[in-house]
């Protein structure tokens, strides 16, 4: 065991992702850096009558499709891994399961460490995949089977469907990883949290690797319509494309989003010696809470505000070091101009060489996966020297001009970025701030 972890350096070596404009790491990055939406009418259920009809959907998923080429995480003598999930299991599992367990295996492919796995103990190696809503499709399904059928009709495996920490299990299992195993649900910051208290099992020496992230999958008439009755979607449904539109005088709320992201952590010198290819490093991360309000931030977003102050500072860096800023960015008429305000406060020094961005203009809002996905595009931007625009910025909010931010409207920015930062803020006030930076 690790004596000292004052000097554990937390690096990325493996990325997996499942999103509405891609269902691999390389196709989601394509479309971001291309500015392409993945947004549409919603196909998952009928939504006439609801005012909100658009949703960002993953699409061509199969779970149960072969994999590239066979995982042995077990060694060559054990049972390979030839997709996320076998045809029997299919309904065993819920969709949220289905999408992080696929990028989980992306990550793990990408990561190298298949190759590795006689000399990397697996109880050094551990899981923490988070959820915000959770199992919620199957719940409702379930009730619905219920009322027409009695208690007999109950599926034995609906609890395996719904638990939040199934995820985190199952890619457990599938991959034998046995060391720290956690899921995080703290609304739409879950996988900012994931990745940052992973970070921080690592540097504490209580593992060498950590599977991060957090997935999501509740496009049902119930959480849209929820969402719809609180005015918080967008209702432009004869342009979905078009719908999500940060920081633009014009945006009238957010489109959900499905989705998984999901990270390969580890600690410098154990990827190192092992010759892993390394994205970025994961250098700094900060939680807070506003203690104000259930669904809005607080007035001038002082708790987000403190959440990257403090980021920056465990990351050892200065503000004016900050070239790029990946924005939670929802698309919200509030949420948008709040957090512009605390990201020009807090970068006052080097606004005029940063850049912020939203993908969430192209994805929808994947809610339990957003943290991730924008640590993604924060990861992706210093490793390709490429920062993803924030589309459908037409005609910005005079408020959020006043900044005197550079929003990256509509048009990918060729750009050597050397620390980017990632926001995800949650219902219930919880914030979260990620640092990655070049090695």
């Amino acid at each position: 065991m690790p004596t000292s972890t004052a000097s554990r350096r937390v690096v990325i070596t493996g990325l997996g992702a499942l999103t509405p404009v891609g269902n691999s790491v390389p196709a989601t990055w394509d479309a971001l850096v291309a500015g392409r939406s993945g947004l549409g009418r919603i196909t998952r259920f009928d939504p006439t009558g609801c005012t909100a009809q658009i949703a960002g959907e993953v699409k061509g998923f199969e779970p149960s499709g072969a994999l590239p080429k066979p995982l042995y995480p077990r060694g060559p003598q054990g049972d390979p891994v030839t997709c996320a999930v076998t045809p029997k299991e299919v309904k065993k599992l819920g969709r949220f399961t289905h999408l992080g367990l696929a990028a989980s295996l992306e990550a793990y492919a990408d990561s190298g460490l298949d190759a590795h796995r006689a000399t990397v103990s697996s109880e050094r190696i551990g899981v923490n995949l988070g959820v915000g809503l959770g199992g919620l499709p199957e719940i409702i399904a379930m009730q619905d089977i219920w009322l027409a059928g009695g208690y007999r009709k109950i599926s034995p495996f609906l609890i395996l469907q719904i638990a939040p920490n199934i995820l985190a299990g199952q890619a457990a299992i599938l991959l034998d990883l046995r060391g720290p195993n956690m899921s995080v649900a703290s609304a739409c910051a879950t996988s900012g949290h994931a990745l940052g208290e992973s970070m921080r099992t690592i540097q504490r020496g209580e593992a060498d690797v950590m599977f991060a992230g957090g997935s999501e999958a509740v496009i049902t008439p119930l959480a849209v319509g929820a969402f719809a009755q609180m005015r918080a979607l967008s209702t432009r449904n004869d342009a979905p494309e078009k719908a999500s539109r940060p920081y633009d005088n014009d945006r009238d709320g957010f489109v959900m989003g499905e989705g998984a992201v999901v990270f390969v952590l580890e600690e410098l010198e154990h990827a190192r010696r092992r010759g892993a290819r390394i994205y970025a490093e994961l250098r700094g991360y900060a939680a807070t809470a506003d203690a104000y309000h259930l669904s809005s931030l607080a007035p001038e977003a002082e708790g987000s505000r403190r959440s990257m102050t403090l980021a920056v500072a465990d990351a050892g860096l200065k503000p004016e070091q900050v070239g790029y800023v990946s924005a939670h960015a929802t698309s919200t008429p509030g949420g948008d101009g709040e957090e512009a305000a605390a990201i020009a406060a807090v970068f006052a020094a080097g606004k005029e060489h940063l850049h912020v961005s939203g993908v969430k203009s192209m994805t929808g809002h994947l809610l339990g996966g957003a943290g991730a996905l924008g640590a993604l595009a924060a990861t992706l931007a210093i490793h390709h020297g490429v920062i993803p625009p924030t589309i459908n910025l037409e005609n910005i909010d005079p408020a959020c001009a006043a900044l005197g931010l550079n929003f990256t409207p509509n048009t990918a920015v060729k750009k050597k970025v050397d620390y980017a930062l990632a926001n995800s803020f949650g219902f219930g006030g919880t914030n979260a701030s990620l640092v990655v930076g070049r090695v």
